[in-house]
């Protein structure tokens, strides 16, 4: 299977870096993640936006390219990019493994083992995690809805043995 421009969508800890990564490397695309537009990167803590008229012109920089990965748990502001895309990956992992991937990567980056210039304290992870639950409930519910419009696109990851059996149609 060929493409040129791949959206990839889930709720946190769901494996969109992970497969993005994993894509991009096997297919020399660039890959995008949305955290870097959506917030504001002249900070080093987490949770100021960044302004929304930098954030579209940021998408339609990354949009307007012959080819793209772009990955994250966004969606109400990324109609374009669902419409642009080629292929459509939803990931729909368990909410629990999800929960030990977020906790996991926090410990990481607390030790030093994962490099990450921004602040992340255990009230936010605490957050986070509630977050993630509360994501499959309404965020993702809201997100298919949108993605829904273009069926002929949309590819649903649920496990790591799903995303293995897509990864070997791309090769």
């Amino acid at each position: 299977m060929e493409f040129m421009k791949l959206h990839i969508i889930g709720g946190p800890g769901s494996g969109k870096t992970y497969i993005s990564n994993l894509i991009s490397s096997q297919t020399n695309i660039k890959n995008y993640d949305l955290d870097d537009i959506f917030w504001n990167n002249f900070l080093n803590t987490f949770g100021i936006k960044a302004d929304t008229k930098t954030r579209d012109t940021n998408l339609h920089k990354i949009l307007s390219n012959d080819c793209w990965i772009i990955e994250g748990v966004y969606y109400a502001w990324l109609n374009e990019s669902f419409r642009r895309a080629d292929i459509i990956i939803v990931l729909k992992t368990n909410v629990y493994i999800r929960d030990w991937r977020i906790i996991r990567r926090f410990v990481k980056r607390k030790i030093g083992l994962v490099p990450y210039n921004k602040k992340e304290t255990l009230k936010g992870l605490i957050e986070l995690i509630k977050w993630n639950h509360s994501y499959d409930k309404k965020n993702m519910i809201e997100a298919e809805q949108m993605i829904d419009r273009f069926p002929n696109k949309k590819v649903v990851i649920n496990n790591r043995k799903g995303m293995y059996e897509f990864l070997k149609q791309l090769v």
